[in-house]
């Protein structure tokens, strides 16, 4: 009599089951992506709608936290949120991150007050919103990785990592262009992508990794979010001006949050030492893939993360003027030139995730991380008033190579995990990306802002007085902090405008024209912007050369091979029941990958 044909499990690796997850999952990252991002450009608009000037010293704060507290939240929580997926399941852990996620957008979405109970009412929904995209971050390559074999994860967590990178670009597109009508708009255009989300996920996703029976680690958990937010709040207020500074390093409420929040995070490190169900499980990191390619994934984060930030000042403060475009119309417009980057993702992303899965992940990763930083290098050569198809090709190289690097990055960190731990270790990871993250954005503007400190006044002085403003005037204006003309060329206000305030009304009409035309600002601008940028590039080349090394270190050079299916892990730990927990993570060599 011939063996019995095992049934099929349609929530096994293979099956229709991998796509099912493959669809929802990569919705949930493009939306998420998208609301990381949509409001960066409409920006002007809410301000606007709900009276406030972002530019006032009193308003600064409203308007880092509009820009950076999605992103704060995500980065602190997602691995918390991923230790859960571990205990509780996945799956249901990512169906609530959808359900917070709809209910805070439709929250967002009916604002009806304005001044400062608008701005707290929407700053304190964004956190909630970045709740649920946490929950979502956190738990879709972990439900990707139980879903699909080994030989297939580049493929799936490519598209996946396509739909989150395309996300932050598409954000600015759709944006610019639902903001101007009405920017309502920017948060009502997910609610029927998250119902549909959020049910789909509720009737059709369903838990096939393995659970880790453990408790929470309620102290490390406490000194993770207390020490991180402190280190993230600090760098987002440390590019603020602070007592006659171009910015706010001095600051002794800065310095106390870093010192205090490094010391907190010290000992939330021997809190895990410690205890037997840690929440960032540091034997993981005995793991070499795993180690090194997350050293890869914060490196090129560090170099990429500012970047869009940087391309917009650049797109809106000096090129788009200068080749006709008013201030108000740069944002969508700086959307629309950044495009090529997107699309260099888009091809190279998957391509590089089927190709790694046939021929390893370790010359994809590296090589990406090396076209990167030529791309850089190519970009911090550029005039500032650039020829635009030069430009333009090298966005597009810049792109191709982030997308080399991401597929093959992200497969083999979750390739590397044992089953019961992929949820923490996803979270582990999007947690130093969404840090980096964060920490990208603090330097670069940084080091735009140095170099605009030690330029633009004298530029700003000698231009002013050469068109009609007096003196006293011109040195007033030249002293305030570089800071300022920044956010407003990121804002789409036109900067000389907001810096003159009543005194245009004091100069002849030709003057004033001049002085608030679309030349001006440009060029006065360009040398002091140029100086930074380079300087900003450089940092990011560095990044990323580091980061083609650690990808080195931890690539295969060979094909993955297919999972053992999640029927048989299961019945492999079924037998573990009395281990104790911090035995259910295997943290074996696997591959000749552990050190």
């Amino acid at each position: 009599m011939g063996a019995a044909q095992p049934k099929t499990d349609a929530h096994a690796p293979g099956g229709h089951y991998k796509w099912l997850a493959l669809s929802n999952t990569t919705l949930g990252l493009l939306i998420v992506t998208i609301n990381s991002s949509i409001v960066l450009i409409a920006l002007p608009d809410i301000f606007k709608g709900i009276g406030i000037n972002p530019l006032d010293p009193s308003n600064t704060s409203y308007l880092l936290w509009m820009m950076m507290g999605f992103l704060v939240v995500t980065a602190v929580l997602v691995v918390s949120f991923g230790r859960l997926g571990d205990m509780y399941g996945r799956a249901r852990m990512y169906n609530l991150g959808f359900a917070i996620f709809t209910i805070s957008s439709i929250l967002l979405a009916v604002t009806w007050m304005n001044g400062d109970a608008a701005a707290l009412w929407l700053i304190g929904w964004r956190i909630v919103q970045g709740i649920g995209g946490a929950f979502l971050m956190a738990n879709s390559s972990a439900i990707l990785t139980d879903a699909f074999p080994a030989n297939q994860r580049g493929l799936a967590l490519g598209i996946n990592g396509v739909a989150a990178i395309a996300g932050s670009f598409l954000g600015l597109l759709v944006g610019g262009l639902l903001a101007p009508v009405n920017w309502h708009y920017i948060f009502l255009v997910s609610v029927p992508f998250g119902l549909l989300g959020t049910v789909w996920a509720y009737l059709k996703l369903r838990d096939t990794g393995i659970r880790q029976r453990a408790s929470m680690d309620w102290w490390g958990n406490i000194t993770f979010a207390v020490g991180l937010i402190a280190v993230l709040v600090a760098i987002t207020y440390g590019i603020q001006p602070y007592d006659g500074h171009s910015m706010g390093w001095t600051n002794p409420w800065v310095l106390s949050a870093l010192i205090g929040g490094a010391l907190v995070l010290v000992a939330f490190v021997i809190i895990e030492v410690k205890v037997d169900n840690p929440l960032f499980n540091l034997a993981l990191f005995r793991i070499r893939s795993f180690t090194a390619g997350n050293v890869a994934n914060l490196m090129a984060s560090l170099g990429r993360g500012g970047l869009q930030f940087i391309l917009i000042i650049w797109l809106q403060g000096v090129w788009l003027p200068q080749h006709g475009y008013s201030f108000e119309s740069t944002p969508l417009w700086a959307g629309v030139y950044m495009l090529p980057m997107t699309v260099g993702f888009l091809v190279s992303a998957p391509l590089s995730g089927v190709l790694s899965d046939r021929m390893g992940t370790r010359a994809f990763a590296t090589g990406g991380m090396l076209l990167t930083a030529l791309s850089f290098l190519l970009l911090s050569e550029l005039p500032v008033d650039f020829n635009y198809w030069a430009f333009g090709g090298l966005l597009l190289l810049n792109g191709l190579g982030m997308g080399l690097f991401v597929s093959p990055n992200r497969a083999e960190v979750m390739n590397s995990l044992p089953g019961n731990a992929r949820g923490a270790g996803a979270g582990m990871t999007a947690t130093f990306q969404n840090s980096a993250m964060v920490l990208s954005i603090g330097v670069f503007f940084s080091l735009i802002i140095a170099g605009l400190s030690a330029r633009l006044p004298a530029a700003m002085s000698q231009g002013l007085t050469e068109h009609g403003v007096s003196s006293a005037d011109a040195a007033h204006i030249a002293a305030l902090p570089a800071v300022a003309v920044l956010f407003a060329a990121f804002l789409g206000y036109n900067p000389i405008q907001q810096l003159l305030g009543p005194v245009l009304h004091q100069l002849p009409a030709d003057q004033a024209a001049f002085l608030t035309g679309r030349g001006f600002f440009p060029h006065l601008i360009s040398d002091p912007f140029e100086h930074g940028l380079t300087v900003a590039f450089w940092f990011a080349i560095v990044t990323c050369l580091v980061a083609s090394v650690a990808s080195w270190l931890s690539g295969s050079t060979k094909a993955a091979e297919p999972a053992e299916p999640v029927g048989a892990e299961l019945a492999g730990v079924a037998g573990e029941a009395g281990a104790a927990p911090s035995e259910l993570v295997d943290v074996s060599p696997r591959q000749g990958n552990a050190t």
